[in-house]
C-alpha cells in the first residue's frame, strides 16, 4: 500500500488533495493544527473509498516538534499499514496575512516565514529519510508569485510562496538520484478557509476575480486537489522541478 502525507490536510485544498490521492489508491496521513473536525471528515471520506487514514496534530511553526512528529509518522506507518516508508509528501499548510510596505513588522514576517517557508524546509528534511525512493513531494504555492497575481499588501506572503517555488526546484535536483520528484502547484484565487474564510464573509469579492479568469470562475479546492494528486502519482512520473499554475487562466 502506498501512503501519502498531507500537511495541512484538514480543510480546503489539503482536504481535497487527500481525498483525490485516496481515489488513486493511497492510504493517507493528514495533519491538522486547529481543525480536528476537518481531519475527521478526511478520515471518513478516505475510509468510504476503501482505504485507511490517520490524522496527526502538527504545528508547522514549531520546528522543535518535528522529530517527535516524524516518530509518530513511523509509528502510524507500522501500525496502520505495516510499512516503514511513505511515498508522497504534500505541503499544504497555509497562512494568509496582508501588510503594506511601511506596516510590515518583524512579527508579521516571522509568522509567515515559520509556516510558509521555514517549516516546509525543516519538515521535509526530517521526513526525507523515510520517504521511499521513487516518491514525490508537492508544495502548494500561489499565483501571487506570478505577475498577474501581485496584490498590494501581500509582498511578504508572495515572497515566501516564491521561495517555495525555488525550494522545490533545488530539492528536485538534490533528490533526483533517489528518483524522488519535487514539484509545486500555484493556485489562482480559490475558495478556501484562508483569510478567515474571506470568500464566505465577503462574497462580493468573488465576481471580480471570476471575471479575470479565462474559464469564468474562481477555483474550488477539488480543482487544485486533482492537480496535486496528478503530480504526486505515477501519472506525473516524468515531471520534476516544475511549478504548475492552476488558475483557470487567471489574467490570461
Amino acid at each position: 500500500m502506498s501512503v501519502a502525507i498531507v500537511i495541512g490536510g484538514s480543510a480546503g485544498i489539503g482536504q481535497a488533495a487527500a481525498i483525490e490521492l485516496a481515489k488513486r489508491g493511497f492510504g493517507v496521513i493528514v495533519t491538522y493544527r486547529s481543525h480536528p473536525e476537518g481531519a475527521a471528515e478526511v478520515i471518513a471520506a478516505v475510509e468510504e473509498l476503501g482505504h485507511r487514514a490517520v490524522a496527526l496534530p502538527l504545528d508547522l511553526a514549531n520546528i522543535d516538534t518535528f522529530p517527535e512528529f516524524a516518530e509518530r509518522v513511523r509509528q502510524a506507518l507500522t501500525e496502520t499499514w505495516g510499512a516503514t516508508t511513505f511515498q508522497v509528501l504534500v505541503h499544504n499548510a497555509g497562512l494568509g496575512e496582508a501588510a503594506m510596505l511601511g506596516e510590515i513588522t518583524d512579527e508579521h514576517y516571522e509568522r509567515l516565514n515559520r509556516v510558509l517557508l521555514k517549516g516546509p524546509v525543516f519538515l521535509t528534511q526530517e521526513l526525507v529519510p523515510i520517504l521511499a525512493d521513487g516518491g514525490s513531494v508537492v508544495f502548494t504555492t500561489s499565483s501571487s508569485t506570478k505577475a498577474a497575481g501581485v496584490s498590494p499588501g501581500y509582498a511578504v506572503y508572495g515572497a515566501m510562496k516564491g521561495g517555495l517555488v525555488v525550494l522545490a526546484r533545488y530539492f528536485a535536483k538534490e533528490l533526483a538520484p533517489r528518483g524522488i520528484r519535487v514539484n509545486s502547484v500555484s493556485p489562482g484565487p480559490t475558495r478556501t478557509r484562508l483569510g478567515g474564510d474571506a470568500f464566505e464573509r465577503f462574497p462580493e469579492l468573488i465576481a471580480p476575480l471570476a471575471e479575470r479568469a479565462a474559464l469564468g470562475r474562481i477555483g474550488e479546492p477539488e480543482d487544485i486537489g486533482a492537480v496535486i494528486a496528478f503530480l504526486a502519482s505515477d501519472d506525473g512520473r516524468w515531471i520534476t522541478g516544475q511549478d504548475l499554475e492552476a488558475s483557470g487562466g487567471y489574467d490570461l
